[in-house]
């Protein structure tokens, strides 16, 4: 096996970041170490409000998670997908999360390293399914993302993207599923009227 591929913290770039401890004591250093818990679960919303936005095809909430120069980098059993830029981005994703497309997308153990003020990295364990009813296809899988974050005026966004598959099971459908909800706002099919 070559070990240059191997999903390892220094293979992907991850280097420790500030350390999580309070020093002394003072009153400095534990208005510090508050500062990185905050800007941990900050960075965990972040990425969850990510997930959300794809499977519910919100792409104005989407878009505003993203740097508007985020690099994305994505390698999956069959694909290899490469942008930059938020506009490309979103523009790609509207044709990938529809009505006619099904997403379930799964982000844990979150592993948050704070580099500085305003930059920080992530790792994140990835489970997804994905139908796909225009093509009947379904894929499943997992898959390791790491990420880039950075701050600014106050609020962190996702700079940089990458994911690897760790695994990825991809087949036709024999007939499409018949999902007794399927919701995606303005995407989506009209609300149930009352009868």
């Amino acid at each position: 096996m070559d070990k240059s591929a191997a999903l390892t913290k220094a293979n992907l770039g991850i280097t420790p970041g500030l350390p999580l401890d309070l020093g002394s004591g003072s009153p400095e250093e534990l208005r510090r170490g508050l500062q990185m818990l905050l800007d941990i679960e900050a960075i965990k919303q972040l990425k969850h409000a990510y997930f959300r936005c794809m499977d519910t095809a919100d792409f104005d909430e989407l878009a505003s998670l993203y740097h508007e120069n985020i690099k994305v980098h994505y390698v999956g059993g069959f694909y290899e997908w490469k942008l930059e830029g938020r506009d490309e981005l979103i523009a790609s994703q509207t044709q990938s999360f529809h009505q006619r497309a099904v997403g379930h997308h799964n982000g844990h153990q979150p592993e948050i390293q704070i580099l500085s003020d305003t930059e920080a990295t992530g790792l994140w364990y990835l489970s997804d399914n994905m139908w796909i009813l225009d093509a009947n296809f379904f894929t499943t899988g997992t898959a390791l993302y790491w990420d880039r974050y950075e701050k600014v005026d106050g609020r962190w966004l996702i700079r940089e993207t990458s994911y690897r598959r760790i695994y990825e099971i991809s087949q036709p459908l024999e007939e499409a599923p018949k999902f007794s909800a399927h919701y995606l706002g303005e995407h989506g099919p009209p609300a149930p009227t009352a009868k």
